[in-house]
């Protein structure tokens, strides 16, 4: 899906040796919030993600084993420097000899990007902070929103979330999406269930070429984490800042994970669904309901049924005509949600929960 408006592709100017402040203070806050977060995750996904971790760390190729002792002593050790930092706050960001706070990205970004860098901050599920500094691969401008994809990551906390959108800016990161694709795959390949991800996998060739599918797979599901982001940006419209004030006083709790998923379905019915469909990429589409949490599926079992009948009939007939209808159910849903918020303050999530129940579609 290209990206209309004016696009730049500037090369690193400096070599990431010239820029060790920065890096080393990014790289810091990234400990500090793993150090915070990271029992967030359960045993499993934890030990999962650390493996992952320790791979990009040492740069070691996805179809190379990792060496059992090296990473069981990795683990311990940085576990240990996690404990000394439980405590600590968050490092100003050094650029070029100038402070700045490490949440303000616009300022920060205004110096790294003339330099072929981007960094960007936020907050993700359970309010936890993510911080990443990587390549400039692309920064696009349209009238709605500025898309800026990086390349190569110098510094990565353990969430290494994919995308994510800030105000109108829209921050999708090709590395972190190659990895998360490829612990889908791993996933997947323990137990080989026939689903929605066996599916996606078969179109491509993973048991052949493992770089190049994953090369293919990470170009495809770019476009589909563009297109997710441009419905948050359109979403946040909608919404407007109560949205995420309502969200900030409910982190680590059951109406945060649902207050989140019917946002995600709203920006999807918004853009997402619209963009699969009208491209028409069928491994992005088994993809996509692959990789939706349980949340999800439970407030929109409608949606499975939609895709199981374009799996056995071949027509997305059922998929668009739903796509329609969830516009308007999630938007109105989600502006009631909003006014029990404005009514209840923090004492809202019982009342949440209670009406997002009552409305799955």
């Amino acid at each position: 899906m290209p990206v209309p408006g004016h696009t730049t592709t500037p090369a690193p100017s400096v070599e990431i040796s010239e820029l060790l402040p920065t890096l080393e203070a990014v790289r810091t806050n990234c400990h500090i919030t793993d150090a915070k977060h990271a029992t967030d995750y359960t045993l499993c996904v934890y030990l999962l993600k650390m493996r992952e971790y320790y791979r990009w760390e040492h740069d070691i190729a996805f179809n190379e084993n990792l060496p059992h002792q090296q990473l069981t002593d990795w683990l311990s050790n940085r576990e240990s420097h996690w404990e000394s930092l439980e405590k600590s706050e968050f490092k100003s960001i050094p650029v070029q000899g100038t402070l700045h706070d490490p949440f303000d990205v616009d300022a920060i970004n205004q110096a790294l990007n003339e330099l072929g860098y981007v960094y960007s901050s936020g907050y993700g599920r359970n309010m936890k902070p993510m911080f990443y500094l990587g390549t400039l691969e692309s920064r696009q401008t349209d009238k709605d929103y500025t898309l800026i994809v990086s390349g190569r990551e110098f510094a990565r906390d353990l969430a290494s979330t994919p995308a994510m959108s800030r105000g109108k800016t829209i921050y999708v990161r090709r590395e972190a999406l190659r990895r998360m694709l490829w612990e889908k795959v791993e996933e997947w390949r323990w137990n080989k269930p026939a689903n929605a991800m066996q599916n996606a996998l078969g179109c491509y060739d993973f048991d052949n070429a493992v770089e190049q599918s994953l090369d293919s797979m990470t170009d495809n599901e770019l476009q589909s984490a563009i297109l997710h982001e441009i419905g948050e940006v359109r979403a946040g419209e909608l919404l407007g800042s109560d949205w995420e004030a309502m969200l900030a006083t409910m982190p680590h709790s059951k109406a945060e994970i649902m207050v989140r998923a019917v946002r995600d379905h709203l920006a999807d019915a918004l853009s997402t669904l619209p963009g699969l469909l009208s491209d028409m990429s069928s491994a992005s589409l088994h993809f996509y309901i692959a990789n939706m949490a349980n949340m999800r599926k439970d407030l929109f079992p409608r949606l499975k049924a939609a895709y199981e009948a374009w799996t056995v009939t071949g027509n997305t007939r059922e998929l668009e005509q739903l796509t329609g209808e969830a516009t308007a159910h999630w938007q109105r849903l989600a502006e009631e949600m909003l006014e029990i918020y404005r009514e209840q303050g923090p004492r809202c999530q019982p009342a949440l929960i209670s009406l997002i129940e009552r409305n799955t579609l």
